[in-house]
């Protein structure tokens, strides 16, 4: 059984404002189930908190805290302050096992001067798994800006129809990329076993849903939503809003989704409505 929890942890925040990355990490450990994969989103470095308080280094501060397992971040924001310390926003994936390769994606950010909005990334692993290489997309796209994420719904589906073309034509079971004196040319894995989950901003049934699920240049599905895989028929369990916050109503924002070839293994996937501080709650994902 594999599991992986994703979850917005909003700068860990907490539910009076402030920030405490002690929190995050003992709800992750105590979510009811041993995760072998962390998606984290919204982590900071250099931003207030909600009450205005420093946030610190959330990236150098999980890594720490989760320092037995195998890291990767990428930075969506990435700027300065104006003391000239760092100012980030991301995400993060920790993994038990070995991540073997790590790609980052900037993300379509067409202008929209209608509404506020930020440079958006999509960080992308390749986790070695007991049952074979495993791709991960820990993705955050656009809240304000309909055309911005729909827009990033499209390089989603560039990027996977890629993977799946490179999965095939390489012929053979992915392996780890030792290739020889470590050239850059060195063969790197690749496999059509693929996770794709995150902080979507977008609703059930929403063109921005509807379009990353259509099918891709020849037909086939490139992902399909996990939450349609075990719960057929059932309206998805809202992922935001659930506590307040700034959220008016319990709505449905984070996702897991899984490639064709993964799809026979989803077993289950449930929200962590127990989790506080963040408008996000967790989502748990298993496969067989």
């Amino acid at each position: 059984m594999l599991t992986l929890i994703t979850w917005n942890i909003q700068c860990a925040r907490t539910p009076d404002g402030g920030a405490d990355l002690d929190r995050v990490v003992d709800r992750v450990l105590a979510s009811g189930a041993r995760f072998d994969i962390l998606l984290l989103q919204e982590v900071g470095c250099g931003l207030p908190a909600r009450d205005g308080s420093p946030i610190g280094d959330q990236f150098a501060g999980l890594a720490r805290r989760l320092d037995r397992l195998h890291a990767a971040s990428a930075f969506a924001l990435d700027g300065r302050n104006a003391d000239g310390s760092p100012r980030r926003l991301g995400c993060m994936t920790f993994a038990r096992c070995p991540i073997e390769h790590v790609r980052r994606h900037a993300l379509p950010w067409p202008p929209d001067h209608e509404v506020p909005a930020m440079p958006r990334a999509t960080l992308d692993t390749v986790v070695a798994t007991p049952d074979g290489m495993l791709r991960v997309l820990n993705v955050h796209l656009e809240y304000f800006s309909a055309r911005q994420r729909l827009a990033q719904v499209e390089r989603l589906r560039e990027l996977q129809a890629e993977a799946l073309a490179r999965a095939r034509a390489s012929g053979a079971p992915a392996a780890p990329p030792h290739g020889p004196g470590g050239t850059p040319f060195a063969p790197l894995p690749q496999t059509a076993a693929a996770i794709l989950a995150g902080d979507f901003n977008m609703l059930p049934g929403s063109d921005c849903h509807a379009r990353l699920l259509a099918p891709g240049p020849d037909g086939a599905p490139l992902w399909r939503d996990a939450w349609e895989l075990t719960h057929p028929g059932e309206p998805h369990a809202p992922t935001a809003g659930l506590r307040g916050g700034a959220a008016a109503q319990a709505l449905t924002f984070d996702y897991a989704c899984v490639s064709p070839a993964l799809a026979a293994r989803v077993r289950s996937l449930h929200v962590d409505t127990a989790a506080t501080g963040s408008d996000h709650q967790p989502l748990l994902l298993e496969l067989a």
